[in-house]
């Protein structure tokens, strides 16, 4: 049972431990529950509707090649209706790669030469769906055949949670700060882990990821320099992923500036609010000062597109649109065209640490799932072609 008398505390660090004891208590106790009995999510399995739709084929297609015998059938099969499990849709999709006359056509990631896909999602501004962009981003792209590793540069591991990893039940796994500590770090590839989701590994965040900040100023100026850390690191795994998503601490400090040196690409989420673009415009203004303290040391910067996501965005509210308004006729194409709409169905499904793709249409409004998952995939659709284009496809 939870505590519920009032805190008597004669100190305030007094006070702030049993706060911190009973919110530990409180979350330990919720998650053991959520995830038990051994505390790690599961990808829920996908009917052979969904199944066709994310495989981008008919329904008679599908069936077509079960008859054939050209595809297995799934493990789950109830009253003659099939079941896929993440898994098994990426080993479908290679199947069908392997006998496309169009390449690509289902593994749609890199091909010899083409670079790593490293995008950094980042702004300073708290409440700007940057982690639920970043993980709808590599949900998608993994359920788009994209060999995904996120990386979770947040000390309060947003990402990492959502990716099933829950730091608050004492996780002893290495963490990206393993890899990029000062002192003895760890090889990269020791600090990925693989996620429940089929095609998404992570390299979690732990609090202590926060002493990169306090390091990197003791060690200013002595061996590799601190923005080349993570791109070192990244470098070291790269042949095994097809996309990197990094998501940024809401703070334009080491850790931010260390990913944006690694990124090939950067999406800056924000809600369309004038004080979301006054902050915004801050956030750029002193991105573009640490840009050119990198650059002057002799690096050259080059992203193969920096472009503005809205978020949480209502078309129904006249001032927030012509935020957005303002926004494009400012930016043009440096603005995603799609947005990703303030939605219940995204809240509801972050509140359990969930995507909307791991979600079940028949748990929600069918209406408001649909309006919500039509917007996320619109987005992912739209970043995904933005990478084909830096493939030159």
């Amino acid at each position: 049972m939870f505590q519920t008398a009032p805190i008597e505390a004669t100190t305030q660090s007094e006070l702030t431990s049993q706060m911190a004891a009973r919110l530990h208590t409180a979350l330990t106790t919720h998650l053991q529950q959520v995830y038990a009995p051994d505390q790690r999510k599961k990808l829920r399995l996908f009917s052979a509707t969904e199944a066709a739709e994310l495989l981008g084929v008919t329904g008679q297609f599908l069936r077509k090649c079960h008859s054939e015998g050209s595809i297995p059938e799934p493990d789950i099969v109830r009253n003659g209706r099939r079941f896929y499990s993440g898994d098994e849709m990426l080993h479908i999709r290679g199947l069908l790669e392997a006998t496309s006359r169009s390449p690509g056509k289902y593994l749609p990631g890199r091909r010899e030469g083409d670079k790593l896909q490293v995008i950094q999602l980042m702004n300073f501004k708290g409440g700007s769906a940057k982690s639920t962009s970043a993980i709808h981003l590599c949900h998608y792209l993994a359920l788009s055949g994209y060999r995904v590793l996120a990386i979770d540069l947040d000390p309060q591991g947003s990402l990492t949670g959502f990716c099933g990893i829950q730091t608050e039940l004492e996780f002893e796994g290495a963490s990206i700060y393993d890899a990029l500590r000062y002192d003895d770090p760890v090889p990269m590839s020791d600090a990925i882990v693989e996620t429940y989701f089929a095609g998404l590994h992570l390299a979690p965040a732990r609090l202590v990821l926060s002493e990169f900040e306090t390091e990197t100023a003791v060690n200013a100026g002595r061996g590799v320099a601190f923005f080349e850390k993570l791109d070192r690191a990244i470098q070291s795994v790269e042949s095994n992923y097809d996309v990197v998503v990094i998501d940024s601490p809401p703070a334009l400090g080491f850790l931010t500036l260390t990913g944006l040196y690694a990124a090939t690409s950067v999406i800056v989420p924000m809600t369309p609010s004038m004080l979301d673009l006054a902050s915004t415009q801050q956030f750029i203004e002193m991105t573009s000062a640490y840009l050119g303290v990198i650059e002057d040391t002799g690096v050259q910067l080059d992203h193969d597109f920096f472009s503005f996501l809205i978020t949480r965005d209502d078309p129904s509210d006249v001032p927030s649109q012509q935020i957005v308004s303002l926004m494009r006729a400012l930016f043009q194409d440096r603005v995603v065209s799609t947005t990703s709409l303030r939605s219940t169905a995204i809240a509801d499904a972050s509140m359990l640490k969930m995507s909307i793709y791991e979600v079940l249409r028949a748990d929600m409004t069918r209406s408001t799932y649909d309006r919500a998952k039509t917007s996320m995939d619109a987005v992912g659709s739209e970043v995904a072609k933005m990478i084909q284009k830096a493939w030159e496809r």
